[in-house]
């Protein structure tokens, strides 16, 4: 029996609906972006993102429903993210889709964020389990071995900055505008990334844990000395300081990569998250793939970044293994996938972050 489900995702700051069928069809999928909104702030606003997803989310669906052609009463059940995220917009996003179980008599299934991207690669390509998944976006940046659709293993993950949080810091630091990971791979383009030498940070230890934050640090030296020493930024400085900057993230992903399959020997290594958008970093990746003679999958630009068909698709997956929630669903800030593993550095009296 092929199911048809209402996704939907307001984790960060996209609104996204969309309709999914178990097949792996995609029949829409609508993403409401708040660059604009943001944009005088040089990041995210949790209130103000909050705000817009309460705003849009119903418009949303009513698309996503328009464009598939369907009804909400054709759908066999609803999916939405439950976290992790800002906390502002999960709510928006789980009381919507409770009222609308609510009102319809429809299954709500609660997804983590984080599977939703993790399981991108088997609503594109269909794969099998067991993979490897590096997650790597703007909030969250981890190695995933996964053999089933709730059955996580996570191998290592960052220690304070997400790889896409250090590419906005380091756009802001330049002058740059955001989000920072396509203004800096634009400007890297132009630049020389041996023009200038970074640190590859943590790489002289062990493991696949990953930092950013003291790349990020050094990014701010250099560009102090470019000013110093010209009396004001250069255009080539600048382009040359994002170059060396994209160089040493796609370095670090890719040592890490190879000790994370190293690891855990899979036949498929799969990259998701806003962050796998970068060009550099995926022919990183796909080089150490070719090199341990796995197959590597990055899914469509579309599906890189927050969208609700992962959700759907997600909330598919844990409903064939029995999974339903009531409407006392609740909002969570963190929610890690692996819930045997220790948690990260800064987990704090929440509890681990992912």
């Amino acid at each position: 029996m092929i199911l048809t489900f209402l996704g939907i995702e307001s984790s960060c700051d996209d609104t996204a609906a969309a309709v999914v069928r178990s097949d792996g069809t995609i029949l829409s999928s609508v993403v409401s972006g708040q660059t604009a909104l943001h944009a005088a702030f040089g990041g995210v606003v949790p209130e103000i993102a909050a705000r817009a997803h309460a705003e849009r989310l119903d418009g949303c669906v009513e698309q996503a429903l328009g464009r598939a052609g369907v009804a909400l009463r054709d759908m066999d059940g609803i999916a939405v993210t439950a976290g992790p995220g800002l906390i502002g917009g999960v709510m928006a996003g789980v009381m919507l889709a409770k009222g609308l179980a609510a009102g319809t008599g429809l299954p709500l299934v609660g997804v983590n964020h984080l599977a939703g991207h993790a399981l991108t690669p088997r609503l594109t390509d269909a794969v099998q389990f067991p993979y490897l998944m590096l997650l790597v976006s703007g909030g969250h940046c981890q190695f995933l071995r996964v053999d089933g659709a709730q059955d996580f293993t996570r191998l290592g993950g960052t220690i304070d900055d997400a790889p896409g949080e250090a590419f906005d810091k380091v756009a802001k630091l330049l002058g740059l505008p955001q989000p920072g990971g396509p203004a800096v791979e634009a400007e890297a383009a132009q630049g020389d990334p041996a023009a200038i030498r970074l640190p590859r940070p943590l790489l002289d230890r062990p493991g696949c844990d990953l930092s950013f934050s003291g790349l990020k640090t050094a990014v701010l030296r250099a560009r102090d000395e470019a000013i110093a020493a010209h009396g004001g930024l250069r255009l080539q400085d600048r382009a040359d300081i994002c170059a060396a900057f994209q160089a040493a993230v796609a370095e670090v992903l890719a040592e890490k990569t190879r000790r994370a399959l190293a690891a855990s020997p899979v036949p498929l290594m799969a990259v998701a998250g806003g962050v796998a958008a970068n060009g550099a970093i995926r022919a990183a990746l796909d080089g150490v793939a070719r090199e341990r003679g796995v197959r590597f999958l990055a899914p469509p630009l579309a599906l890189c970044t927050d969208n609700a068909a992962m959700i759907a698709w997600a909330g598919i997956e844990r409903f064939r293994l029995g999974h339903r929630d009531g409407l006392d669903l609740a909002a969570r800030p963190r929610w890690p996938l692996d819930h045997a593993a220790a948690p990260m550095l800064g987990a704090g009296k929440r509890g681990a972050k992912a």
